[in-house]
């Protein structure tokens, strides 16, 4: 399939947001680096449950939400694997990520980011089947929710599922559910699992186009990379600071089917916002008028 590689106008370029002092902080807080969308945490990212909800809370979030018609999605903690195959973090695992989704529909989010989970030694397609499981179980469990669980590029750090466009499509076809799962496409993660975003950004977004499809990209998470092509390595880097380069990231910002999805970065933070403008100012430079 060819890339539409035309001008793209609307402007959903954001970053991730603290939520510190209360959630509808961030929106503030987004606002003062200029962000035309933001990713939050709805709780402790490192702990299994959260504390309740304040209504008042919720309310003003909404409110906020629907004044500003800007585009939020949350991530969910890193403590959840739905790769394990049983034992008491896989229950937990379970019932914290049916807390998000719960969380994120209260608060009118549409998505929740997840990392698919770790195999822990079982292998690959092992842990393809378990992460699918364990998603129809909590799918089941959320029916009600009309919050989508998008599915993240990994790095293929350790045992991490993810790392392959054939593992999220072989996760969709066993869900049986796609409506439910979207994917959330880190540049970071796929060029540190060995996809040539710096040098063939085109022949990259055609295969996971062909695989699993551009429709189901619900958010990008725009990093650069410290580690090098197929290094494996998790470490994200300034935009143009690190090895994939700004070619990858001009060729995103143009194609017009994703003129509408939120791009993210997840690039290292300073308290004042400097790093987000920065990086942000120089993304805007990237697309075509």
């Amino acid at each position: 399939m060819r890339l539409e590689r035309r001008p793209v106008v609307s402007d959903f370029l954001g970053s991730h947001i603290s939520t510190a002092g209360g959630l509808s902080k961030a929106f503030d807080r987004a606002a003062s680096v200029g962000c035309g969308s933001f990713q939050i945490f709805t709780k402790n990212n490192f702990q299994w449950a959260g504390k309740p909800l304040d209504r008042d809370e919720v309310a003003e979030f909404k409110r906020l939400l629907a004044a500003q018609k800007i585009p939020v999605g949350s991530h969910s903690g890193y403590l959840i694997n739905l790769g394990a195959a049983s034992g008491p973090n896989l229950d937990k695992s379970i019932a914290s990520m049916i807390e998000e989704i719960e969380r994120a529909g209260a608060l009118g989010i549409p998505f929740v980011v997840l990392h698919p989970g770790n195999h822990l030694g079982a292998g690959e397609k092992a842990g393809i089947r378990t992460i699918a499981a364990h998603l129809k179980k909590i799918l089941a469990a959320t029916k009600k929710s009309a919050v989508r669980i998008a599915l993240e590029t990994t790095a293929g750090q350790g045992t991490s599922i993810g790392c392959r466009f054939e593992h999220l499509a072989e996760i969709y076809e066993r869900v049986g559910s796609p409506v439910w799962l979207a994917v959330c496409f880190d540049t970071c993660h796929v060029f540190a699992a060995g996809y040539d975003l710096r040098s063939q950004p085109e022949k990259v977004l055609r295969e996971f186009d062909r695989l699993v499809g551009f429709k189901e990209i619900v958010m990008f998470h725009f990093n650069d990379s410290k580690g090098d092509l197929g290094s494996r390595l998790d470490r994200h880097e300034h935009i143009g600071k690190g090895k994939i380069g700004l070619d990858a990231f001009r060729v995103i910002l143009n194609e017009r089917r994703f003129r509408d999805v939120p791009t993210i970065l997840e690039t290292p933070k300073d308290e004042a916002g400097k790093n987000d403008r920065m990086n942000l100012k120089l993304l805007r430079s990237l697309i075509s008028s």
